[in-house]
């Protein structure tokens, strides 16, 4: 974690709560995107304050949706926000070689990828990703609910595969939430 300024997962959180908030106002985007900073973070390294794991959704763009900038979230973008051993030793480079201490797994509601895994049986590298999802929502055929449970279901897989240390106060912490697509409200469960 060299040189890293680690932010607790409360402020992180924190931090991610308020931004979003400023993004249901926002009409362009409010991190800051600047040449100054994008020169700085190239210079001096990178460090964000959460790590977003989400779907791959075109309409799901984690910096606007917490009005962040260049260098402040470590995004990992994934068809159905499912987790392997790639998402994995992405998280746990970023917390540490970054210093992030807050995870977050966040699906979106209207997924195609969740509605693939209830509503068919697709072929080639697709189903990998609806198989993942599967395992997640077993019977359930309400969209909604199938996303939560995706979610709950990657926060148990990164939670058993990682070192968490919840009780320490600067330990690791893995929460979830759900996108709105139509509102950009985000719901952290």
């Amino acid at each position: 974690m060299k040189g890293a300024l680690s932010v607790g997962a409360v402020d992180a959180l924190e931090r991610l709560k308020k931004g979003n908030e400023k993004y249901l106002e926002a009409r362009r985007g409010c991190g800051d995107i600047s040449p100054e900073l994008r020169r700085k973070t190239c210079a001096e390294g990178q460090f964000p304050y959460a790590v977003i794991i989400t779907c791959s959704d075109s309409r799901v763009i984690p910096e606007s949706i917490f009005s962040a900038g260049i260098g402040e979230l470590f995004v990992i973008r994934v068809a159905g926000n499912v987790i392997d051993n790639h998402q994995l030793g992405s998280i746990e480079y970023a917390a540490e070689h970054l210093g992030c201490r807050l995870v977050v797994v966040m699906g979106h509601d209207h997924c195609g990828a969740v509605d693939a895994a209830i509503d068919h049986d697709p072929n080639g590298y697709i189903k990998f990703i609806t198989d993942e999802i599967k395992k997640a929502i077993g019977e359930e055929t309400d969209s909604y609910e199938a996303c939560r449970l995706n979610v709950r279901r990657s926060i148990s897989l990164i939670e058993q595969s990682l070192e968490i240390k919840k009780e320490e106060e600067n330990g690791l912490k893995v929460c979830g939430a759900i996108y709105g697509t139509g509102d950009g409200r985000v719901e952290f469960l």
